[in-house]
């Protein structure tokens, strides 16, 4: 079982409510209010999690400078109150900041009952493989 400090604890709530946000307000038709109150919670959840010195060398390392720029420039824009645009910046920049972890992702995915079994069919599996070897090419 993995031991949890009480920071990190709130960190998993706020990103939880974060994600929930967000979610939410792409669902009511890009809602600002909730994609920005989604957004803040992702962000102060994840500085709660793994530490705001972490935070800050895992968004500002030299190699990341562009994945960084699109995800917080999304960020800043959908606050400033254009919700799409922001929204497709914040995914292309959260894709080339995490895509290290995606293969790690779906070994795990493919390791669950359910899950698993749907990524491992014919069509499926090809476009996550393939996915997977362009990740770790960068």
């Amino acid at each position: 079982m993995i031991s949890l400090t009480d920071s990190q604890k709130i960190g998993m709530g706020l990103t939880g409510f974060g994600v929930f946000f967000l979610f939410f307000g792409m669902i009511l038709f890009f809602d600002k209010a909730l994609l920005a109150i989604g957004n803040i919670l992702f962000v102060a959840g994840l500085s709660f999690v793994i530490g705001l010195e972490r935070t800050f060398k895992f968004f500002f390392q030299r190699h990341k400078f562009k994945a960084t720029s699109f995800f917080l420039g999304g960020v800043l824009v959908v606050l400033i109150g254009w919700p799409i645009i922001g929204v497709v910046l914040e995914i292309y920049g959260f894709f080339l900041l995490f895509r290290g972890f995606f293969p790690v992702a779906v070994g795990f995915i493919r390791r669950l009952p359910v899950l698993g079994s749907i990524l491992n069919l014919p069509g499926i599996s090809g476009f996550v493989d393939k996915v997977g070897e362009s990740n770790n090419m960068v």
